[in-house]
């Protein structure tokens, strides 16, 4: 499956594979980061199941997460415009930190 992007250069041609397309269920994110890139794992963690597994870990650059924050915020307004505010949840997660030395975060 191809897509087409449009970016303020023109248009990027993007291949998307069927296996990619499904997609991968994730209700856990931590985030971790060192000097040159950020870090997000992508978590399932199911109720019952001692360990949680990281389904998808994705690597980019400061410039890029923050790319990632704002394009996150614009659709979540979109979003929010067209089918009611989300509500924030009640139960954090908390986890140690892992190989990087900056700070953990969690989605």
């Amino acid at each position: 499956m191809n897509t087409q992007q449009q970016n303020s250069e023109g248009t990027i041609d993007v291949e998307l594979s069927e296996e990619i397309a499904e997609g991968v269920y994730a209700n856990l994110a931590m985030i971790a980061h060192s000097n040159s890139e950020f870090i997000l794992d992508f978590i399932r963690l199911m109720p019952g199941v001692p360990k949680a597994k990281v389904k998808a870990r994705i690597i980019l650059t400061p410039e890029h997460a923050k790319r990632l924050l704002d394009a996150l915020r614009e659709n979540i307004n979109r979003f929010e415009e067209a089918y009611g505010g989300i509500n924030e949840p009640t139960d954090t997660f908390r986890f140690p930190g892992g190989g990087f030395s900056g700070p953990v975060g969690q989605a």
